[in-house]
């Protein structure tokens, strides 16, 4: 009898673990198809943009019909469009990339003007975003905190805000139509001098006592112990500026006056009211060097992002 029992008892534990892992597994199972869901919806204008570079010209107007509105200027006919959505062409080809890269001068002066800006728009930010941070997280002057809580008011104010004063300076300075006007803000935006600061005030102060009883002065400790230790932040700053200023849009039509300094973000809003075949290929490789940085940076950025977070 008590074996019996005990065999019972077993069985109705067995048949409990036996549900406690099913509904786990339904759960994870659930959890994975929600994932992959909305996975397959981000990624979906992504793989759309590509397969759709491969089409011939004359397969993108067949598929995606157009009409002209009536300031004059060319629109995709949703109402069409949304049923002929096509992902494998008919007949691949290149030719598309061949009118970008090497028929289309245009593309490449744009494409150059993009680098021209953000290059140093990235550079200039991790230059002064880490010595102003460094000097908000490890100096003591007066003022420190209401100083950076006016960065913190500067930082969450709207684009349109701040357009207006950086126009009027830039004009001032006799920098309008000129690359400078859109460099110079970007460089002191105040988003990395937050975002790092937020990575250097948690940065043990022993380390820095130590170095300045080995002597050292702040560039060492600046240079040798707290940007080695603010890499990460350093490495999320960079992918973040770099997309942030790659993806402009408002500042070049506004400063600058000459259309063949407007860099490739501005281009690609208007280049399907010409050859419409060229604009998936075009911003197939308007997206390349993004999704570059992003892949070789994802693993620093994600920290960053983490880090950033648990030490606000």
């Amino acid at each position: 009898m008590k074996l019996l029992l005990k065999a019972i008892s077993i069985g109705n534990d067995i048949c409990k673990n036996l549900k406690e892992t099913l509904k786990h597994n339904l759960r994870k199972l659930l959890t994975t198809f929600i994932l992959l869901f909305i996975a397959v919806i981000f990624i979906f204008p992504l793989i759309f943009t590509i397969t759709n570079s491969l089409m011939s010209e004359q397969e993108i107007n067949s598929s995606y019909s157009m009409v002209n509105s009536a300031d004059g200027s060319v629109r995709a006919d949703l109402a069409g469009s949304y049923a002929k959505l096509k992902f494998i062409p008919d007949i691949a080809t290149i030719r598309q990339y061949y009118n970008v890269l090497i028929k289309k001068l245009q593309f490449l002066i744009m494409f150059w003007n993009s680098v021209k800006i953000t290059i140093p728009i990235v550079f200039g930010q991790v230059l002064v975003g880490s010595m102003a941070a460094y000097a908000f997280s490890k100096l003591k002057f007066p003022g420190r905190e209401r100083l950076f809580f006016l960065y913190i008011i500067v930082m969450l104010m709207p684009f349109q805000v701040t357009l207006v004063p950086n126009y009027i300076i830039s004009d001032k300075l006799g920098l309008i139509n000129s690359f400078l006007s859109i460099i110079f803000p970007g460089v002191f935006s105040t988003f990395g001098i937050f975002l790092l600061r937020q990575f250097m005030v948690y940065i043990p102060n022993e380390y820095i006592e130590a170095a300045k009883v080995e002597g050292a002065n702040h560039f060492i400790i600046f240079t040798k112990i707290v940007l080695p230790m603010t890499k990460a932040g350093i490495a999320a700053l960079i992918i973040l500026a770099f997309i942030d200023n790659w993806n402009m849009v408002e500042q070049p039509v506004i400063f600058l006056q000459d259309v063949n300094m407007h860099p490739l973000s501005v281009f690609l809003s208007s280049i399907n009211s010409g050859e419409r075949g060229i604009a998936f290929a075009a911003s197939t490789v308007y997206m390349i060097p993004m999704l570059l940085i992003f892949l070789y940076g994802e693993k620093y950025l994600i920290e960053g992002i983490q880090l950033s977070g648990l030490k606000g």
